[in-house]
């Protein structure tokens, strides 16, 4: 696979000030934006964090340019945890400063844990054209308002998550009236340890072709 060719910090202005990010390029062009949301601020989730950066590389994989950012109140961000709420709207000032930075291009979305609840609820709000999921927190937050995805969506989840329940996610998932694309992946914990590579070769993978 071809290699990123580096990532750019950049800042913009979200509902509660500054929000810090990070532009993930890859080698052309690109074809395609993206947007990554990372896991729970409370626990030591931030932009950094290994599955939300390879989430960023898998998009950049398929062309398109990537951009991580800190939810608000972690690292740089303006702000404080609001359960999801707040976060929505800041993901959807990083969508909405990505789009007018390459207007044009379609819209990507990923998220892991928290940050797939998030990516959930902001995905209807926008024109999003592809949507993956990682082991989102379904037990933990309210999903019955939730407005399900349109476009194509993978949900991947690790059969050993010991911090989210794969079974509690699968039966959710599968009693959707418009279930995602389901990538199960054996032995794979939470935060997909030592699987990494896998889990990026994988997203790439279920949207080729």
């Amino acid at each position: 696979m071809a290699e990123a060719r580096h990532n750019a910090p950049c800042e913009f202005q979200g509902p509660a000030g500054l929000i810090e990010g990070l532009l993930d390029h890859p080698d052309a062009a690109p074809t395609a934006v993206a947007v990554v949301c990372h896991p729970h601020p409370l626990q030591g989730g931030a932009m950094q964090n290994k599955v939300a950066y390879m989430l960023a590389r898998a998009f950049n994989d398929m062309g398109a340019l990537s951009l991580r950012f800190n939810f608000r109140g972690v690292g740089r961000s303006a702000g404080s945890f609001d359960h999801g709420i707040g976060e929505t709207g800041d993901a959807l000032a990083a969508i909405d400063w990505l789009s007018s930075q390459h207007p044009g291009l379609p819209l990507w979305l990923g998220g892991f844990s928290f940050g797939s609840y998030v990516a959930l609820r902001a995905q209807s709000q926008r024109q999003v054209v592809r949507l993956v999921t990682v082991a989102p927190a379904v037990e933990r937050f309210d999903t019955g308002g939730i407005v399900l995805p349109d476009c194509p969506w993978l949900l991947v989840q690790g059969d050993a998550d010991d911090v989210v329940s794969p079974q509690a996610v699968l039966g959710w998932a599968r009693g959707l009236a418009k279930p995602p694309r389901i990538l199960e992946m054996a032995g794979a914990g939470h935060f997909f340890h030592g699987r990494l590579n896998e889990l990026r070769e994988a997203v790439v993978a279920a949207f080729a072709g």
